[in-house]
């Protein structure tokens, strides 16, 4: 065979017909979560819910981008590990697999980042929210869902917002003029002289008593965003992000973002309440009975108040100079402490932190690190939450797809068989469209759920 040389240069041809048009085969792991959310009726139930957010007659420009496909982009972000709408929006056009993914058609194009931002700012937080709870049902009815021991953790996420663009709330002045202003009121320049970068630099980085905090300082870009330590001992402005999560599935419950500057002892009690809301919308049998956190959670407040609600706590107490001193408690705060207290220095204690520590740790590692989310793009804390509510719903998707097929990402079937899983993908939609021609439609479900021992047994 003789050897092909690239051209520098190529002339594109006038006509090309259907055939010649390139075709994927698509992803193994995108099919099986299309047929998922096929079972579940998942584009007719979301095009019926946001149907009233849209005009009901077309009457100019082009049509929008139907909701399922809005909401799989999304999914595609997570799986992917693209945090930015413009790095999704580039990646299912490019890509042909997660076009068949989207339900496009050769001649149609993917949607552009700007349709993505419209389509979030049209759609309420509720729809989100009903979204995430729909990811939910999902996992409840394929009885992955226990929902009575929770673990609660929190981290930090950074704010598309710069510390360059912080004011004081009083004065109004960036921090070049007030650090400035505090050169001329100590005398070290003149009133009327212009100081330099670098000395403006060397002055603040020797002066005394310097803070920044948020009664004194606010981001113009985005003044919901608070000034906060990160993970990495950086200082950024942030987001606080709480998870609940179920110690039995590793499923998200409920996925809170606040503000950074809420101390985790405020927020326990009510994430632990939205997680339990969600529950009981998704009519699941179970409800929360234990909550496990780390010992920045701790108070005689949130212990006392878990005490009241029926929940039985697993929080370890930080380590203390002195004993506790009741005289000015009362003795509902003194028994929700003593229980707590007797709770976590037993064996069951102990498991449940330590289960706590693995799950809740690694629900951030997969949403914030290889799912995208640590790094915000968005303004406000009500687009923050939409976005980072699908994420967690993706999440809860990968767990569930994990348990029926043997892998949560499709980065997972990497080094593995590939050809193994396209026949089987292909023998799958055999067997479906088998089952559908040999009985009615509308009594069978959209998609099969494959046995997960056969899957693990052709993927190992």
């Amino acid at each position: 065979m003789a050897m092909g040389r690239r051209k520098e240069s190529r002339q594109e041809p006038l006509f090309v017909t259907a055939e010649q048009l390139p075709r994927s085969q698509g992803h193994p792991f995108y099919k099986a979560l299309n047929a998922l959310l096929a079972e579940a009726g998942f584009d007719r139930w979301i095009e019926k819910r946001c149907q009233a957010f849209y005009e009901q007659v077309e009457t100019r420009g082009q049509r929008s981008i139907p909701p399922g496909v809005y909401f799989r982009m999304l999914l595609v972000g997570y799986f992917e590990g693209i945090d930015s709408q413009r790095g999704i929006a580039w990646r299912c056009s490019d890509s042909l697999s997660l076009r068949e993914f989207l339900g496009l058609t050769l001649n149609e194009s993917s949607p552009e980042h700007s349709t993505l931002s419209l389509t979030r700012r049209r759609l309420p937080v509720e729809v989100f929210e009903e979204v995430f709870q729909f990811v939910l049902k999902i996992a409840s009815e394929k009885k992955l869902l226990s929902g009575k021991t929770v673990g609660v953790d929190s981290t930090t996420l950074e704010a598309d917002a710069a510390m360059k663009s912080i004011v004081r709330r009083d004065t109004g002045e960036g921090w070049k003029a007030y650090v400035v202003r505090l050169m001329r009121e100590e005398g070290v320049i003149a009133p009327g002289e212009e100081p330099s970068d670098e000395e403006v630099r060397r002055f603040d980085r020797n002066r005394k008593d310097k803070k920044v905090s948020n009664e004194e300082w606010v981001s113009e870009t985005d003044p919901e965003a608070k000034i906060a330590r990160m993970k990495d001992g950086t200082t950024h402005l942030a987001y606080k992000a709480e998870h609940v999560v179920d110690l039995e599935s590793d499923l998200i419950l409920a996925a809170e973002i606040r503000s950074a500057d809420h101390a985790d002892p405020h927020t326990l009690v009510d994430s632990v309440l939205k997680a339990e809301e969600n529950l009981q919308a998704i009519g699941c049998e179970h409800s929360i009975e234990e909550v496990a956190a780390d010992k920045g959670y701790h108070s005689v407040a949130t212990l006392e108040q878990c005490q009241s609600l029926g929940f039985r706590t697993y929080i370890p107490e930080p380590t203390r100079k002195n004993d506790w001193t009741w005289t000015d408690k009362t003795p509902e705060d003194q028994r929700a402490v003593m229980g707590n207290r007797q709770r976590v220095r037993r064996a069951k204690g102990k498991q449940l932190q330590k289960r706590r520590s693995e799950v809740c740790e690694r629900t951030f590692a997969h949403v914030c690190e290889t799912g995208g989310m640590r790094r915000s793009w968005l303004e406000g804390l009500t687009e923050v939450t939409k976005r980072y509510l699908i994420a967690t719903a993706a999440h809860n998707l990968g767990r569930v797809m994990w348990k029926l097929l043997g892998v949560g990402k499709p980065r997972r079937l990497q080094g593995r068989n590939v050809a193994v899983w396209a026949a089987f993908a292909a023998v799958w939609a055999a067997l479906d469209w088998l089952l559908r021609s040999q009985t009615d439609r509308a009594e069978q479900p959209a998609g099969l759920v494959a046995p997960a021992p056969i899957v693990a047994r052709l993927a190992g």
